[in-house]
């Protein structure tokens, strides 16, 4: 990997610490991210709820029995716990960007999000159609043209599209997708607000 790529690398995972921990700002505030007055929001994280809180909590005590274990030791004491603070700081930034930016359907287009890890925005006269699908898809397979955006290992909702759209992963990684699965906490709500905003002859 050359130093510009490293680089670029840094740039994006800073970019999306820097939104997981706004996210937590807007958690508090009772706000979510991209959501116009008159778009729709599709929820996804009521899903991953247990896990996330389940991961809080065995940081939490981790934390409390580490400290005691390292009191006689400052310095690895101190620097435990800030990594403890850091995992509990970032599992509770993740579920709260994953609550703060919902999917968004808007008159001119939808967009998919999980967490502060994806934003992408579809056309709706691009989306050829949309359907509840539930699915668990294999983390180890991927499909050529496919994008899994899964919640707790699950997709619920599968949209086509009639020409393909761009993605960039986390780390810059681009790809051309025809079909879009993801997941909602209410998929047939969300499929028939999408498909009310379709174009007639979708």
């Amino acid at each position: 990997m050359g130093i510009e790529a490293l680089i670029t690398q840094t740039r994006r995972l800073a970019a999306h610490e820097g939104r997981w921990m706004a996210s937590l700002g807007l958690w508090a505030a009772r706000r979510s991210h991209g959501v116009g007055d008159t778009d729709i929001a599709v929820g996804y994280a009521r899903a991953q709820a247990p896990t996330a809180y389940g991961l809080i909590f065995v940081f939490v005590v981790e934390t409390v029995g580490v400290s005691f274990m390292l009191a006689a030791y400052p310095v690895a004491h101190l620097v435990m716990l800030l990594l403890d603070l850091y995992a509990v700081f970032m599992t509770l930034g993740l579920h709260a960007a994953a609550i703060t930016r919902p999917h968004v359907v808007g008159p001119a287009e939808l967009r998919i999000r999980r967490g502060a890890r994806l934003d992408l925005r579809i056309p709706l006269e691009w989306i050829g159609s949309a359907r509840y699908d539930l699915r668990f898809p294999d983390t180890n397979k991927s499909e050529d043209g496919v994008l899994d955006v899964a919640i707790a290992s699950q997709t619920s909702i599968t949209i086509e599209l009639t020409q393909p759209v761009a993605t960039v992963s986390l780390l810059g990684r681009r790809a051309k997708i025809h079909t879009v699965r993801c997941h909602a906490d209410e998929p047939q709500t969300a499929v028939a607000a999408i498909k009310k905003l379709l174009p007639m002859d979708s």
